[in-house]
């Protein structure tokens, strides 16, 4: 995907709306010394380029009864992203598929070395951890090995992308 070209006033908007998406045009034009019109403008194409994604609500975990949050690196069978003789998908495919029906697992990732994926899990307690482990995640087909840390203390956590830069 290619990179746009953002200047400072984008770079700018960009920290606005990633602090408080939910500032009106007018009061994001204020903050970025222009009128409001040229700053919809910018924060149209801005959308339109897939640069801003999508507007939400940041929930806290533990006040929606989420309280225990787990890191779970996923090994699976066989590394072949080839389809089986029967022309079913990979592993890989079918792992990533289920994922995406697992609520618990908020964020998925594939990554390098030893283990195939990172996910990051919340649920409520270490039972409901223990469910979604026993019923889930161990019951899938494609799983050979997990290992799991539980986060003790939140020292950061962000949603904001650093934007500040050279342009």
């Amino acid at each position: 995907m290619a990179e746009i070209p953002l200047d400072k006033i984008d770079r700018k908007i960009l920290a606005i709306l990633q602090a408080d998406g939910r500032l009106t045009n007018q009061e994001v034009a204020e903050r970025v010394n222009l009128s409001p019109s040229p700053c919809l403008r910018r924060i149209k194409r801005l959308e339109e380029s897939g640069v801003i994604r999508k507007y939400v609500a940041l929930l806290e975990p533990a006040k929606i009864g989420l309280g225990l949050l787990a890191y779970v690196n996923v090994r699976l069978e066989k590394h072949n992203d080839l389809p089986g003789k029967s022309g079913s998908r990979s592993p890989r495919d079918d792992f990533s598929a289920s994922v995406g029906q697992w609520p618990e697992v908020v964020a998925c990732y594939a990554m390098t070395g030893e283990m195939d994926y990172l996910l990051r899990v919340h649920v409520e307690d270490m039972n409901h951890f223990s469910r979604f482990m026993m019923e889930t995640l161990l019951r899938h087909p494609s799983v050979l090995d997990v290992k799991s840390s539980f986060a003790l203390q939140q020292i950061k956590e962000t949603t904001a992308m650093p934007v500040s830069g050279t342009a």
